[in-house]
């Protein structure tokens, strides 16, 4: 019974120290993360300071939108090293990119190598709205070109909520599971919260990252988790080692 009353632990302390960011935005200006280098260098800090040991920082690239390239991605990743460096930070920090779903990107995979988390394993998302319609060709597509595709945040893409087997059908297709950290404290409202939890229970995620744009996304990590199977969070957490560099 008393277990039933424990507290449950503040995020931030679920990360060691020795974590492996896998999703993030800290290159300066070139999508909805940080601004500014001088921003570039406070929001890596703040990773390091809540247990963030290594960044694979994963700037947008939404060709309608955040309309950048591994050239520019690799531009910006060089200028934040150099600051790095300039500014005394131990932070090891590398690039990828957080590929966005449309007919573009269906129709670049094949015509330009992608930017990897690691090896062939790379980050994706979709519309907050709805599912593109080629979804699953997108992923068959994927795969075929020789790439494990990394599906970023599934809890946040509501319209999946009440069809839940979709999430099988996802992960049944070959696509991994990304879980956004801050959703397990009610960052992104409870409905999001309850979403991530039933996946963590099912098993389904296989790697998770702060998402961290801003500050207000680093002071949640000082907040309570509000999910049950922090176990199971803690597991996931682990698995990012296999990123390390």
């Amino acid at each position: 019974m008393l277990s039933f009353f424990k507290s449950k632990p503040i995020l931030k302390d679920l990360l060691d120290g020795s974590f492996i960011d896998i999703h993030s935005h800290v290159l300066p200006g070139i999508d909805d993360g940080a601004q500014t280098i001088s921003k570039s260098i406070e929001l890596a800090t703040s990773l390091e300071n809540i247990g963030v040991s290594q960044i694979i920082t994963t700037p947008h690239i939404n060709h309608y939108v955040w309309n950048n390239s591994p050239e520019i991605i690799t531009s910006k990743l060089q200028e934040t090293q150099k600051a790095f460096i300039e500014n005394k930070m131990q932070m090891p920090i590398q690039a990828a990119a957080e590929y966005f779903m449309d007919d573009w990107f269906a129709s670049h995979i094949k015509e330009e190598k992608l930017l990897t988390l690691k090896d062939n394993y790379v980050l994706i998302e979709m519309s907050y709205i709805n599912a593109p319609l080629n979804l699953y060709k997108i992923i068959f597509e994927l795969q075929v070109a020789g790439y494990i595709p990394v599906l970023a945040h599934p809890e946040r893409y509501t319209f999946f909520h009440k069809k839940f087997d979709e999430y099988k059908k996802l992960k049944d297709a070959g696509c991994l599971f990304q879980l956004n950290l801050l959703a397990a404290v009610e960052y992104y409202g409870s409905k999001i919260a309850k979403a991530s939890d039933e996946l963590l229970k099912k098993g389904m995620y296989d790697f998770c990252g702060t998402d961290a744009h801003h500050k207000n996304h680093i002071k949640a990590f000082d907040q309570k988790m509000k999910i049950d199977h922090i176990d199971n969070l803690k597991e996931v957490i682990a698995n990012n080692q296999f990123f390390k560099f």
